[in-house]
């Protein structure tokens, strides 16, 4: 584990809702992780898309009260930024060396031993999506599973590579300009949330806007760079045994990555969960959409909610206490669609 003085903890619980900052000095410089919950129950990490961070990528999970009773009463949660990309970042230093998508998976290897974490559940989306699959892939025994939102694991294809190049010419030129925003909120949400001529934007659209407004261009870009350069993991994803739950929006641009990654995992130890009329951040768009399928994908690691939990959260989330039912193609291949589960029922 790191020595205590490369962690500048930072009390900014009013900011945080009860949760710390902590910046962990890797190899690749300071990461920010933001830490919630009871540090002696299994930790859950979360990884975020481009340019976001966990306020604008898991909020709206997690302010879901189902969602908090399932995570937080089962997990201490630990929220990592990519460089750069945390409340409050400074622009990151011209001069610094570009990261690879290596490195970052590295930096998670990195602040697991900080924080003297051994195996634990991943929570990432599309780009965060990818590098805790490469984590999970270069560190098998220190992942207990994968829940992933409109993943990718494939090279860019030439038409998403031509659209990063822009993405990343409009940050050289202008920053986090209204075009790159247009962009970015098109990767992220569907049209139906995105309004029209007649429809305004919803309001988590509208948030997630002003959220943008906070980045640093050339915090993006590194990330932004290093995701266009990244490898095809395809060849490896066989070779997973932690269990995968995947969750896709049907109008996410990344719809056809994410039933490509499907194809090619280990059906006994995935599920693919399909949400209609959903954009990629199934978080923030169709949070409710995500509460039964984690339920059961936890189910098989002996966690439930609260008035079921045992008396001992540190207990091993062993995979081998999978029932096996939950473990048959029929089971963990299933496509659930649409699932607005309790949505209509809370209006």
């Amino acid at each position: 584990m790191a020595e205590s003085n490369d962690s500048i903890p930072l009390d900014t619980e009013k900011i945080y809702l009860g949760g710390k900052e902590h910046h962990v000095r890797t190899c690749c410089g300071s990461v920010s992780v933001i830490v919630y919950g009871d540090q002696d129950k299994p930790a859950l990490i979360t990884y975020p898309d481009l340019a976001l961070n966990h306020v604008s990528c898991f909020q709206g999970l997690f302010f879901c009260p189902e969602a908090t009773s399932l995570l937080l009463h089962n997990f201490c949660i630990y929220h990592i930024s990519p460089p750069g990309h945390e409340l409050g970042a400074a622009p990151i230093c011209a001069s610094a060396s570009a990261h690879c998508v290596d490195d970052l998976a590295d930096q998670i290897l990195e602040i697991l031993n900080f924080f003297g974490l051994g195996a634990v559940m991943c929570m990432g989306v599309t780009a965060g999506a990818y590098i805790l699959t490469l984590f999970a892939m270069k560190y098998r025994e220190r992942v207990l599973g994968l829940i992933l939102i409109s993943p990718i694991c494939r090279a860019p294809t030439w038409t998403e590579w031509f659209y990063n190049k822009v993405m990343s010419n409009l940050l050289y030129f202008y920053g986090m300009c209204g075009l790159l925003k247009e962009f970015l909120l098109q990767r992220y949400f569907s049209k139906e949330v995105r309004g029209n001529a007649e429809v305004p934007e919803s309001d988590i659209v509208q948030a997630c806007r002003q959220l943008l407004d906070e980045r640093h261009g050339s915090n993006v870009m590194q990330f932004l760079q290093a995701i266009n350069r990244r490898p095809d993991l395809t060849s490896g994803l066989k070779r997973l045994r932690c269990r995968t739950l995947i969750f896709v929006g049907d109008n996410s641009p990344f719809h056809s990555e994410a039933l490509h990654m499907t194809s090619k995992l280990d059906r006994r130890f995935s599920a693919l969960v399909e949400v209609q009329a959903c954009g990629s951040m199934v978080t923030e768009e169709q949070p409710h959409a995500m509460l039964i399928p984690m339920e059961y994908f936890f189910m098989g690691y002996g966690l439930y909610r609260p008035c079921q939990l045992s008396d001992s959260p540190r207990s091993p989330l062993s995979p081998s206490c999978i029932s096996p039912e939950l473990l048959s193609p029929e089971s963990m291949g299933l496509k659930l669609k649409p699932i607005k589960t309790r949505v209509s029922l809370e209006v």
